[in-house]
């Protein structure tokens, strides 16, 4: 912000405050009225009645040195000194040679008005120093302290009072009798007294306490918020002296004009009122430097803020120590305090503004008007305005504005930062991710080929070069686990793992484990012990997480272990499993013992480190560990090796009786990498003959990576799958419909159409149960699962994955999809096939009619319902196909019996051509009839008529049933052939329309217009 443009921001506003502050002034100043002449004031003519108010404040009689305790010439028959004198003012000249404001006297003013009996006057005494007594012809009526002749029997207490009276007759006397023994500045009437209609004096007083209680309430907003900031936020000292500014300004703004807090506490004394006033005073000025300190930080290096406190210091405690006659001599200095604190405060506002924080403009503005407030102070009693609320709220409205808009531009530049943040963070995670993607896809095809060739074609080569593949595949699996590790820290960083706790078999996890790391110990005197009792009692865990908590405890084992022996132990310890992984390794020094379980350390992270890898595995393990609400700890001798353990809790169950043998020695999540084909079983783990027989299931494969798809389709042929490959997902779609699929297997990252893409393509045709899918990929983050679920996949395999793995849950599915074939046959043929009660009961009833009426035509009745029930149940409805004769005769029965039953409102026409030599799924004809009949013929009280065609092309036949019913909209065709979007709507065009296109790829065509009636139609291939 610009020299010039600051200054004429600070100038206007300052000429504001000062209009403002005229107009206040102009408003609320009391009318004009005559003068007093020698004590006598006539106020005949003024109206009353209209809330009028006068200042008294002209040329009062003055008595010092007596009380005037009555009317009338007789008072002062004494002789004794009375003069005119004009108030407010002072009386010191008047009551003493020695110019002392100690002292008494007695005030006395006549005021004549028009009389008025019902007419209720009112008297407003502001400000008597330092006791004062009112009386009104002759009465006493109100006052506050007790004025007297001597300081022993005269009491303090200045605050100001109202009375209210009734004039007797023209003439008002009123008489003010003051003391004054404790203020050293000025004694007696030292503001206006205001006289008028009872309601204009309370109107007027209200209006000034309401003021003040307005004024108090913002500030006391503003103190409450400092406080709660700082004892819920960062705990800055600003908050503390703000808040304390902002207490000193309240208890300034209670203790001055109106007192209202001597009205509320009244126990407070006149020479405690005193002190705390000054204090505040101080305390205005003090806390309002110390807060420019820390708003304004550039600038606390200035002197004023070494000498300014001290001498604030030193006024408070003068004021505390002094008695308040003597402190009240120091007025100008605590005012000179307040004005030299909110200068210097301007000052540096006004630079800052200049040089640096534009935002700074607010607290010149604030300060400005703390600056007139204080000007204000000395001119108030001059101005006659009263209370002057607008320059402490806008003061204090401006102060919280700089502090909000800081806070709002440094919470911007906070979340700034950490949107900033948080990207490049997800940038990393992003960047591991895809990063250890895109090295486990080869990774994966690089394994599975070494494997591969080691089992199948170097059976006749060299020993050599099985030992190079070997270690190729070795170097591979490191790699893997490598990876492996880094997926993980990402998902713990985002809490993205969540455990699965059950019943688990510690001894056969332990094994599985130790089978996982035998490759390691080749080549090296080391032995992996498995010490864990075969009778120890199950404990609660995640097995996966278990499997991979030993895994890594047990890898970093074997990498600092040259030789000697790696122990698995076990042990019930307070009511609890705690576990042991011992070695005689090259031990952990303490400094290392302190450090290692963070992210990326090691023990030696140089080049030259005997175990290489990134340093994530004890990380990992220790954040495993606490998930299961324990604590993972070492303890290690340097040279002598190392003992990590912690504790599980132990099952409530008994232990679980089952065969080690059931343990896979490979983890779902350290899946050895390469992808075996052999047909020998490894330890623990029995391979099941194939019971497929010759109905081969088909499995459609697709992935964009060739030696991917090779590898396989030959691992699953050799399986007895008929395996199709595709390279892409539109390519897989081209033939999905060329066959009755069992299975989908696809990669998810795929050019063009992605393999989520893919899944929910499929499932819009077949559900899960009719269609399964397996995703493979090497992605294994959380949300990647989560999205392939919701597209609709039934499993999810993260390459690289163990070819006995993969083997097993294509088997599962394939098997889980012929279960499911079946059952939906026979669910189909069910439910189509049940009769319908009213059904039966209506043609029983026909039945039973004709037997009294026309025997033969009872006769053709029950032969045509006896081949109805026999088609209903026909064994062949449980056939994917039967004959078309077959269907249409279950229609034919059908419609004869309708016939029957409704006869001229029903119309029946037939149009087949007798080339229509095809096979139809089974019930498939019968439920459109019967939908056609009951919901759009029998809806219509005349009835209808209803056709049925048959329509032989040269590869494929067309079957459609139409009817003049009450025909449907486009809504209510939608939800009949979707049950989902409608709970009452029947099961049976849904079902044919379900079985054609998992049949055909296509199912039910229907046309249908309201009151017009509805066609539907399929297509069958020849």
């Amino acid at each position: 912000m610009t020299k010039r443009k600051t200054v004429l921001i600070t100038g206007s506003f300052l000429i504001a405050l000062l209009l403002i502050r005229i107009i206040w002034a102009l408003l609320l100043a009391p009318p004009d009225h005559p003068r007093a002449v020698r004590g006598e004031l006539d106020l005949r003519g003024f109206d009353f009645t209209e809330d009028r108010t006068v200042a008294l404040d002209g040329d009062w009689e003055f008595y010092p040195g007596k009380f005037v305790m009555q009317s009338g010439s007789d008072a002062i028959s004494s002789g004794e000194g009375r003069m005119l004198i004009q108030v407010p003012g002072k009386w010191d000249s008047s009551i003493s040679a020695h110019n002392s404001p100690y002292g008494y006297g007695s005030y006395r003013l006549r005021v004549k008005v028009n009389p008025d009996n019902e007419l209720i006057y009112g008297i407003r005494v502001s400000n008597v120093r330092t006791s004062a007594e009112l009386y009104v012809n002759n009465r006493l009526v109100a006052g506050e302290g007790q004025p007297a002749k001597n300081k022993q029997q005269y009491t303090a207490r200045s605050m100001p009072y109202t009375a209210a009276f009734r004039a007797d007759t023209g003439e008002i006397d009123i008489v003010v009798q003051a003391a004054n023994y404790d203020n050293s500045n000025k004694g007696g009437l030292v503001e206006s007294i205001r006289f008028g209609s009872e309601r204009a004096i309370d109107k007027e007083v209200g209006f000034s306490v309401n003021m003040q209680v307005v004024v108090c309430i913002v500030l006391l907003i503003h103190a409450l918020y400092a406080l709660i900031l700082y004892a819920i936020g960062t705990r800055q000292k600003a908050l503390i002296y703000f808040f304390m500014l902002v207490v000193s300004a309240i208890a300034m703004t209670l203790l001055d004009d109106d007192k209202l807090l001597l009205v509320w506490l009244p126990a407070i004394n006149y020479e405690w009122s005193i002190k705390l006033i000054l204090l505040s005073f101080i305390g205005v000025g003090a806390f309002l430097l110390q807060l420019a300190k820390n708003l304004l930080p550039e600038h606390a290096k200035n002197s004023v803020f070494r000498w300014f406190p001290v001498l604030c210091a030193i006024a408070a405690l003068s004021v505390v120590l002094l008695p308040a006659r003597f402190a009240l001599g120091g007025l100008t200095v605590y005012y000179t305090l307040d004005l030299l604190a909110c200068l210097y405060f301007l000052t540096f506002s006004l630079r800052t503004v200049l040089k640096s924080d534009k935002d700074a403009i607010y607290l010149v503005v604030g300060l400005i008007c703390v600056l007139t407030n204080i000007i204000g102070g000395y001119l108030k009693g001059l101005l006659g305005t009263g209370y002057y609320p607008i320059d402490l709220i806008v003061a204090f409205l401006a102060f919280a504005s700089f502090w909000f808009k800081r806070y709002f531009r440094h919470s911007d530049q906070t979340a700034k930062l950490a949107q900033k943040l948080q990207k490049a963070d997800k940038l990393k995670d992003d960047f591991l991710a895809n990063t250890s993607h895109e090295l486990r896809n080869p990774l994966h095809g690089i394994l599975n080929i070494a494997q591969t060739v080691l089992d199948t074609g170097m059976k006749d080569q060299d020993g050599k070069s099985r030992e190079n593949m070997q270690l190729l595949i070795s170097v591979g699996k490191r790699m893997s686990y490598m990876l492996n590790d880094l997926l993980d820290m990402t998902r713990l960083q985002e809490n993205g793992i969540r455990l699965h706790i059950g019943s688990v078999r510690v001894q056969g996890v332990a094994s599985g484990v130790a089978d996982m790391l035998r490759f390691m110990t080749e080549g090296k005197p080391i032995r992996i012990v498995n010490d864990i009792p075969a009778n120890f009692p199950t404990i609660m865990a995640d097995e996966n997480r278990l499997t991979q908590i030993l895994f890594n405890l047990l890898h970093n084992a074997v990498k600092y272990t040259d030789q000697g022996e790696i122990t698995i132990k076990a042990e019930v310890k307070d009511g609890k499993a705690k576990m042991f992984i011992a070695d005689t390794g090259i031990g952990i020094d303490l400094e290392t013992q302190q450090r290692m379980f963070a992210p990326y350390e090691q023990g030696d992270s140089g080049i030259t480190a005997p175990g290489g890898g990134l340093g994530l595995g004890l990380s990992i393990c220790k954040q495993l560990v606490e998930l299961h609400g324990s604590t993972l700890e070492v303890d290690s001798i340097p040279g002598q090796g190392s003992v990590f353990s912690f504790t599980l809790q132990l099952s409530d169950s008994s232990i679980v009786q089952c065969d080690t043998a059931m343990i896979a020695p490979v983890s779902t999540v350290y899946a050895e990498a390469a992808v075996s084909d052999s047909s020998e079983p490894r330890d623990g783990i029995s391979m099941p003959e194939s019971t497929m027989g010759s109905d081969r299931p088909n499995l459609l494969v697709i992935d964009d990576d060739a030696v991917n798809l090779n590898i396989l389709s030959s691992l699953l042929t050799s399986e007895k799958y008929n395996v199709v490959t595709a390279a892409s997902g539109r390519d897989a779609i081209a033939i999905l419909d060329t066959k009755d699929w069992d299975l989908i297997i696809t990669d998810i990252m795929m050019p063009n159409m992605s393999g989520y893409e893919l899944s929910r393509f499929v499932r819009e045709r077949f559900s899960v149960s009719e269609l399964p899918i397996l995703l493979l990929t090497a992605r294994s983050r959380p949300e990647d699962m989560d999205t392939g679920f919701l597209s609709g996949a039934n499993d999810y395999v993260t390459k690289p994955v163990d070819a006995m793995e993969l083997k097993s849950r294509v088997r599962a599915l394939t098997q889980l999809k012929q279960s499911v074939r079946e059952k939906l046959r026979m669910e189909a043929a069910w439910l189509q096939a049940q009769i319908q009660p009213h059904f039966l009961y209506n043609t029983l009833n026909s039945i039973a009619a004709l037997s009294e009426i026309d025997n033969d035509k009872m006769s053709a009745l029950l032969e045509a319902f006896g081949h109805y029930l026999r088609a209903s149940f026909d064994f062949r409805n449980l056939e994917r196909l039967v004959p078309l004769e077959h269907e249409l005769g279950l229609v034919r029965s059908y419609l004869y019996i309708e016939k029957e039953r409704f006869d001229d409102r029903l119309d029946i026409r037939w149009e087949v051509d007798v080339r229509s030599h095809v096979q139809v799924p089974p019930l498939s004809i019968q439920p459109l009839v019967e939908n056609a009949i009951r919901h759009g013929l029998l809806s219509r009280e005349e009835g209808g008529k209803i056709h049925i065609r048959i329509t032989a092309k040269e590869n494929e036949a067309e079957i459609s049933v139409a009817d003049n019913g009450i025909g449907m909209d486009e809504e209510k065709v939608r939800r009949v052939l979707d049950s989902r979007l409608d709970a009452k709507a029947g099961i049976g065009l849904y079902n044919t329309d379900r079985r054609l296109k998992q049949l055909y790829g296509k199912g039910l065509q229907i046309w249908s217009l309201p009151n017009q009636g509805t066609t539907v139609s399929f297509i069958v291939p020849k």
